[in-house]
């Protein structure tokens, strides 16, 4: 019998190449995961316009009657003062959507946060992915070979950072089509901090869930345990609302929510004014998450990645 032993490099781009084909040619798949970004952009992005709150237009039915100052025979008309209160209120609700969002539109403030949405339901397919290759038998065929398990995992991950910048690309695009207000500072550097950010979310969530489908037979149970860590993730985060915002039990959950951390990558990347220590303190913690996680996804693929 041959002593051949193919390399990690070697098997982990076999096994991608076969990963990323298999998604090139389900490009409604695709669609699907840049569809559910977009319609939340639709629905919730424009219709929760938040600054229509503190617009002109929510107070013109308002009346406001003169004031009578006797002492001095003065009458205020309540037409001066309601144009005079709709001015101070209309300034009082930009420097409250400044405060509160760090930008004055809403849509600006959640758009981003799809970024980190498809990134979540990209990483959850790669679990399922392990399921239906042991389901198939080709994961019981790849486990016969000298591939070294790492590749077989590394391959998934990859597989999924890549489909996550790819997606997000265009999710950013689109959001920009639709009114996102990049700040004047963008440029290609930017872009490039938000596709490293986005891989190490990547690699640290699919090692995740591909840990939890190691052993698994089903389908239905991969999706229902998706489903319970996805949600959490998604709300306890600050993707749709600062978590400054929140009570402070939800607060604790938001500041260890590695999603979190990503988003407000992004947004220090895209729509607000840089801050620099915050930002690297982003990197460091989605580094730490993407080598812890994935050294434990390493370490129980040798262990439980079994026929």
């Amino acid at each position: 019998m041959s002593d051949y032993n193919p390399s990690v490099l070697r098997g982990l781009l076999a096994l991608t190449t076969r990963e990323l084909k298999k998604w090139a040619k389900e490009p409604i798949i695709l669609l699907m995961a840049v569809l559910q970004p977009v319609i939340w952009m639709g629905l919730l992005g424009k219709a929760m316009n938040l600054n229509a709150i503190f617009s002109i237009n929510s107070l013109n039915n308002v009346n406001v009657p003169d004031i009578k100052i006797p002492e001095y025979g003065i009458i205020v008309p309540g037409s001066l003062l309601k144009q005079k209160l709709l001015e101070v209120f209309e300034s009082i609700g930009a420097n409250v959507m400044q405060t509160v969002f760090g930008v004055t539109d809403y849509f600006s403030y959640m758009s981003v946060g799809m970024i980190s949405m498809i990134v979540m339901f990209t990483t959850m397919f790669s679990g399922m992915s392990m399921v239906w290759d042991r389901r198939l038998g080709f994961l019981d065929k790849v486990l016969s070979t000298p591939v070294p398990r790492s590749a077989i995992i590394f391959s998934k991950v990859l597989n999924a950072a890549l489909r996550s910048m790819f997606q997000a690309t265009i999710i950013l695009a689109l959001a920009v089509v639709f009114g996102l207000k990049i700040s004047p500072k963008f440029s290609p550097l930017n872009l490039m901090g938000i596709y490293a950010a986005i891989f190490l979310l990547s690699v640290g969530l699919s090692s995740l869930f591909l840990a939890l489908a190691l052993r698994s037979t089903r389908h239905e149970m991969q999706m229902a345990v998706v489903n319970m860590i996805n949600m959490p993730l998604m709300f306890a985060s600050n993707i749709f609302f600062p978590t400054s915002m929140m009570p402070e039990w939800l607060q604790a959950i938001a500041n260890v929510n590695p999603v979190s951390y990503l988003t407000d990558a992004i947004r220090q990347l895209t729509i607000l004014p840089l801050n620099t220590s915050a930002l690297v303190m982003d990197f460091i913690y989605l580094g730490a998450f993407a080598v812890t996680l994935s050294a434990i996804g390493i370490t129980l693929s040798w262990r439980y990645l079994t026929k």
